[in-house]
């Protein structure tokens, strides 16, 4: 008899029609269904596969293309949207802050009152602002407020900056589009990412930070001997592995292989390792089937499919 399963999910994707529209942004017709779906639809989509609770955070690129002036007020706006869809189902829906990073003390205000005024979780940034890094001195109050605030940031990926686009992946970003993002761009940014975050100092200056990777950590647990060991020759980074496995963990969100999981079980704490989907750029059944069918310790797969990012997010 199979184990009944408390799965959470937390890379999981909504659109604002009316920031979209403020925008002119468009997404495809069959995900533009699912990224504006009603909370009874996705209620019933979530009972359908079984899944607990869902974690719910603005599609990419987020706010991270927005610099102007008006990013706070419409990361107000966004968030509060959200809160007021979350409360449509209890229990069932959780939300990621949206941050207006272009002004930092303006994100680390808006993560301020998503969190305590909102009931958020966290946060998720979708890569660079402006061209820059989190990495960047002047990004540092998001850091010290997610800290203070004891919540997560979720680094996600966004497109490629079109200077690496050009060098790195033309002509083959217009035959194989996605050569530059989920097939190979997007490890290659995000774990860059996470990269530039832990030789820059922050988690030296910030101790209690934590950074959640989707996609089981960017290709960092695999490399993460390699990591370890080249860094560690005569450099001032002596200990990449220890502030990896002190500060992030990672998601499965759109990458459903045991192989992978195997690694990050490997390399890992199992209680840093987090079940995701990647709705709705990743198909449903396909991670809830994949979890559900993992040959795993009853407790360890429990910890893996809701138990581990209850403990992370507090969620009840």
């Amino acid at each position: 008899m199979q184990t009944q399963l408390d799965i959470v999910a937390l890379e999981e994707h909504y659109a604002d029609p009316h920031l979209d529209a403020l925008l002119g942004r468009t997404h495809p017709a069959p995900l533009q269904k699912l990224l504006y779906a009603s909370a009874e639809d996705r209620v019933q989509r979530l009972d359908t596969l079984g899944i607990a609770t869902e974690v719910l955070a603005l599609a990419p690129p987020g706010l991270q293309g927005i610099c102007a002036d008006n990013a706070r007020s419409l990361a107000i706006e966004v968030n509060d949207r959200l809160a007021a869809f979350i409360r449509q189902a209890p229990g069932r829906f959780a939300g990621f802050a949206a941050l207006p990073t272009f002004s930092p003390d303006d994100a680390a205000r808006e993560l301020t009152r998503c969190v305590q005024s909102l009931g958020f979780v966290g946060a998720m940034i979708h890569g660079p602002t402006d061209g820059l890094f989190l990495d960047d001195p002047r990004f540092e109050p998001i850091f010290a407020a997610a800290e203070a605030l004891e919540v997560p940031l979720y680094i996600h990926p966004s497109e490629i900056l079109a200077s690496v686009r050009q060098r790195y992946f033309a002509p083959y970003d217009q035959t194989h589009p996605m050569f530059i993002r989920a097939g190979w761009g997007y490890t290659i940014e995000t774990g860059t990412h996470a990269m530039r975050l832990i030789l820059s100092g922050v988690f030296e200056r910030h101790p209690r930070l934590r950074i959640i990777l989707g996609h089981f950590g960017e290709g960092i647990p695999f490399l993460l001997d390699r990591i370890d060991e080249a860094l560690a020759r005569d450099t001032p980074m002596q200990a990449f592995r220890e502030l990896f496995l002190r500060h992030f963990y990672v998601t499965s969100s759109g990458f459903f292989s045991t192989a992978a999981l195997n690694c990050c079980l490997e390399q890992m704490p199992p209680e840093r390792i987090l079940f995701s989907i990647d709705a709705p750029y990743a198909a449903d059944h396909s991670g809830v089937d994949w979890l559900k069918g993992l040959a795993l310790d009853t407790p360890l797969k429990q910890g893996i499919a809701g138990a581990n990012a209850r403990r992370l997010l507090k969620l009840t």
